[in-house]
């Protein structure tokens, strides 16, 4: 059986001002936390111990993860005093689990609805090293692309390049052997991508690319996080969070959670998710958009293509355009 780590400890610079309180994996898609879909993917692949490994704000995951009971799973909580990279990230939270194990890495900031127990009996039939998710995109250009032989074996590492040799790109789920974990210096930083990765290549490891282009979206923009949460909400991706989550209303148009005041009046439409303890005031309307638990909508306010963070106060009648708007902030979503 595989156990996990989830990368949670990025900055999360793109998405400013909404990471000032919330670290990136924290903030909401579709009415739950970015980690709390990725937990449910790794629970419904059999994975039960998961170690959250945490730098930037760690403080706000305990309160909501606690042990992990409530998902049936057990989680454990690395933090980083100081980044260290993703194979220093790893090699940190790795030391919490039996050093015999199966790995499977998660990066922190990833909606996927991939075949993870495929890619995990796919590893462990080629005897493989490590086992990369990989996916097609249109233009890779704005990706390192990943190429692999007949055989699924990952023959190279490339950085962006205007002309990409192929369009399929690294997605950021990597099933390790516990000998490849052991590899890794502890307390130190390194990347996986640019260093354990090509490594294995150089060194005629058994690195292989699990090929699935099922649904796929990096978030690390306010534009992504509310593509993927109006995706989730209107059944363009999937993720079982959602049935065990207590939701009011779940529409392929708006998804309200339970405890939200949403007055009668007011229209939610085109994939909106609404939070717990959320206000939605006397024709109000909301589009296309994020609001965070806590969050207050003032009466016929006017909210399209926005993210409207916790505790934030959108005054009566305002009329918000493609913003993220915080307690203190409002600043526009670039295109």
């Amino acid at each position: 059986m595989a156990a996990g780590i989830l990368l949670v400890g990025g900055l999360g610079t793109r998405l400013m001002p909404l990471t000032k309180y919330t670290p990136k994996p924290m903030l909401n898609v579709a009415g739950l936390p970015v980690t709390e879909h990725q937990l449910a993917m790794a629970r419904n692949a059999g994975i039960t111990t998961v170690v959250l490994a945490t730098s930037y704000l760690s403080e706000v995951f305990i309160p909501y993860f606690g042990d992990g009971s409530k998902w049936g799973m057990k989680l454990l909580y690395a933090v980083e005093k100081q980044p260290l990279g993703t194979g220093g990230a790893i090699a940190h939270a790795a030391q919490l689990l039996n050093a015999n194990e199966t790995v499977v890495v998660f990066n922190g900031d990833v909606l996927s609805s991939h075949n993870l127990s495929e890619q995990i009996r796919q590893h462990q039939d080629n005897q493989a090293d490590v086992t990369l998710h990989l996916t097609s995109v249109e233009d890779a250009r704005a990706y390192g692309c990943v190429p692999t032989d007949s055989d699924g074996r990952v023959i190279a590492f490339l950085e962006k390049m205007e002309n990409p040799i192929t369009n399929t790109i690294n997605a950021g789920c990597y099933v390790f052997s516990p000998q490849i974990i052991s590899t890794i210096p502890h307390n130190s930083v390194s990347s996986v991508e640019r260093e354990i990765f090509p490594d294995i290549i150089s060194n005629h490891g058994r690195l292989f690319g699990y090929i699935d282009d099922s649904y796929w979206l990096d978030i690390g923009t306010p534009k992504a996080l509310l593509k993927g949460s109006t995706d989730l909400v209107s059944g363009r991706a999937d993720s079982s969070a959602l049935s065990m989550a207590e939701v009011a209303i779940h529409t392929d148009q708006k998804l309200i959670m339970s405890g939200a005041h949403v007055d009668q009046s007011a229209v939610i439409d085109l994939g909106s998710s609404i939070g717990a303890g959320v206000f939605v005031g006397t024709g109000a309307h909301i589009s296309g958009s994020i609001v965070e638990h806590g969050a207050h909508i003032g009466a016929g306010a006017t909210v399209i293509d926005s993210f409207i963070s916790s505790a934030a106060h959108i005054p009566e009648n305002s009329r918000i355009v493609a913003s993220c708007v915080t307690k203190d902030e409002i600043l526009p979503i670039p295109a």
